[in-house]
């Protein structure tokens, strides 16, 4: 049975990735599972150029096809803030509490109709040697003043409002949230090529 990489250290990724690619004739492996440590690096200028990185690096080390993903929250009153650097966007590696304190401190009394944000992610799917493919997706909505339930790995959400569930991200089920998700939207225009090429 041939093999994939899903190019990620985070558990929730790797189990949303489980469920979206479930009941094909290919394995889904983990960093984990190969027992991988090395880390690639995320200096790119875009998503994109993460993606692709991160898909290189880990199929180049392992000799497998591999699928990884970057993206971040975009906040239209900071000026799509903070973007790119969201995980290290105070400067460093920060936590998912640190990350959702910072978000709510720079958007303190900001009204409501000024809180419009994006959820933005790109795919890049590897295949050895030089086969690259990319997809990107996003979910619209709004910066809550206050967190809801908090997930490890998903700072974001947790204070991320979807208008038209009228819930925040972090309220909806495990199921719901593959279901509408921008992981969902972007994998489904990569799925003919991972069923042609594996």
């Amino acid at each position: 049975m041939k093999k994939l990489l899903i190019a990620t250290t985070n558990p929730g990724k790797l189990k949303e990735y489980k469920v979206l690619l479930k009941g094909f004739t290919f394995k889904l492996v983990s960093l984990k599972d190969l027992k991988v440590e090395k880390e690639a690096k995320e200096d790119g200028k875009t998503y994109k150029d993460n993606a692709i990185g991160k898909a290189k690096f880990y199929s180049k080390l392992t000799g497998l096809p591999a699928l990884a993903d970057d993206g971040g929250l975009e906040i239209d009153y900071l000026g799509r803030e903070p973007g790119i650097r969201s995980r290290y966007w105070p400067g460093y590696r920060a936590t998912d509490e640190e990350l959702i304190n910072l978000t709510l401190e720079r958007l303190k009394n900001v009204p409501w109709n000024k809180r419009k944000a994006k959820l933005k992610i790109v795919l890049a799917l590897v295949f050895p040697p030089k086969k690259i493919f990319t997809a990107e997706a996003k979910i619209k909505g709004f910066i809550t003043t206050k967190p809801k339930k908090m997930i490890p790995g998903y700072p974001f959400r947790s204070i991320f409002y979807i208008p038209k569930l009228k819930k925040v991200y972090s309220e909806l089920s495990f199921k719901k949230e593959v279901e509408i998700g921008h992981r969902k939207k972007a994998i489904k225009k990569l799925i003919p090529i991972l069923i042609k090429e594996l």
